[in-house]
C-alpha cells in the first residue's frame, strides 16, 4: 500500500485551464486552488455567486452520460475525469473553481488534468490521512451489469465490457492501483461514443462539446479517429478511469478490489451508497 501516503495532501499553488465542456459545449475557465486540511474536494461555481458542492457520493444527483453533483443552486456535471486525476495524484483537499456547468473536457481523458496538477505541485498537510477499508463484499446489479467492492489488502480494479460493435467487442483489464500505473495505463484513455447517437444527444442538449479531438468516435464497426487511440483496449481502460473517478467520491481512499462488468456511473454510485448503508461493511483506518 505504498500509494497510501500518511498525511493529507493539497496542491502547492493555483493553476488554471480553459476549454470547451463536453455536454453544454460552452467555454469554461477552471482554477484549481489549495484547500485547508480536512476540507476534501469542493467544486465552486464562480458564476453562481460562489455556490459550492462537496465532491461526495451522496451529492450525486444524476448519472446519465456523466456523474453530476448538486447542492442547492450549485450543479457540476461530468466530474469523473477530474476526480480520477485527483485520486491518481493522491490529492485529498482541493478547491475546483468553475465559471460554468462542467469542467472543460480538454483531451477527454484524465491525463490532461493530471498534467495540470503536476504544474501545481503537491503540499503535505498537517493532518493524518485515513482510508476506507472494505470488510464485507458489497454487490449491486442491474440487468446484465454489475459492480462489487471486495475486501482486499490494497486497491485494484477488474473490469469487463461487452459492446456489439466490433470496434470494441469484449474487453477486460485488471489494474493494481498506483500513482505510476494510473499515469501510464489508465489516465491517457479517452472517452468514447457512438457517432450515430450524437445528433440524438444534441437534441437532448448533451454532447455539444464532443469532437474528433476529444472523443473516440465509433461508426459501425470502426473508430473513425483511430489515430487518436493510445491503447488497443482503450475503451475498457476508460471505463476503469470513470470508475476511479466515481469511487473517489467516497470521501477517502478505498482499500478494496473493485469488480465491474458493464458497470457505468449509475451502478458505481449505487455501489458506494450500498457500501455506506451498513457500517459493518467498512472501517475507517488511519494511515499515519
Amino acid at each position: 500500500m505504498l500509494w497510501l501516503m500518511s498525511m493529507r495532501r493539497t496542491i502547492a499553488r493555483e493553476v488554471a485551464a480553459e476549454g470547451i465542456t463536453l455536454h453544454s459545449g460552452t467555454q469554461v475557465r477552471m482554477m484549481l486552488a489549495p484547500a485547508a486540511p480536512g476540507v476534501g474536494v469542493v467544486f465552486r461555481r464562480s458564476d453562481l455567486d460562489g455556490a459550492e458542492v462537496l465532491a461526495r457520493y451522496d451529492a450525486v444527483s444524476e448519472t446519465n452520460l456523466g456523474t453530476v453533483l448538486a447542492a442547492r443552486v450549485a450543479k457540476v456535471g461530468v466530474v469523473e475525469h477530474v476526480m480520477a486525476a485527483v485520486a491518481g495524484a493522491g490529492i485529498d483537499d482541493l478547491l475546483i473553481i468553475l465559471d460554468g456547468p462542467e469542467p472543460p473536457i480538454l483531451d477527454g481523458d484524465a491525463l490532461s488534468y493530471l498534467t495540470l496538477l503536476d504544474k501545481a505541485g503537491v503540499k503535505d498537510q498537517t493532518v493524518a490521512r485515513s482510508a476506507i477499508k472494505v470488510l464485507r463484499r458489497v454487490d449491486v446489479a442491474h440487468k446484465d451489469a454489475r459492480a462489487a467492492l471486495v475486501p482486499a489488502d490494497s486497491l485494484s480494479y477488474d473490469f469487463e465490457i461487452v459492446f456489439p460493435s466490433a470496434a470494441i467487442g469484449r474487453q477486460s483489464f485488471s489494474f493494481a492501483f498506483s500513482a505510476e500505473g494510473f499515469r501510464r495505463d489508465v489516465a491517457p484513455a479517452r472517452t468514447f461514443g457512438n457517432l450515430a447517437e450524437l445528433e440524438v444527444l444534441k437534441q437532448m442538449d448533451r454532447g455539444h462539446g464532443a469532437s474528433l479531438e476529444n472523443t473516440l468516435a465509433i461508426d459501425g464497426d470502426k473508430v473513425i479517429n483511430a489515430a487518436l487511440m493510445r491503447f488497443p483496449d482503450e475503451f475498457v481502460r476508460h471505463k476503469i478511469l470513470d470508475a476511479i473517478g466515481d469511487m473517489a467520491l467516497a470521501g477517502a481512499p478505498l482499500i478494496a478490489r473493485f469488480e465491474g462488468v458493464r458497470s457505468g456511473h449509475t451502478l458505481n454510485n449505487a455501489l458506494l451508497r450500498a457500501l455506506f448503508a451498513d457500517p459493518a461493511n467498512y472501517r475507517m483506518v488511519s494511515l499515519s
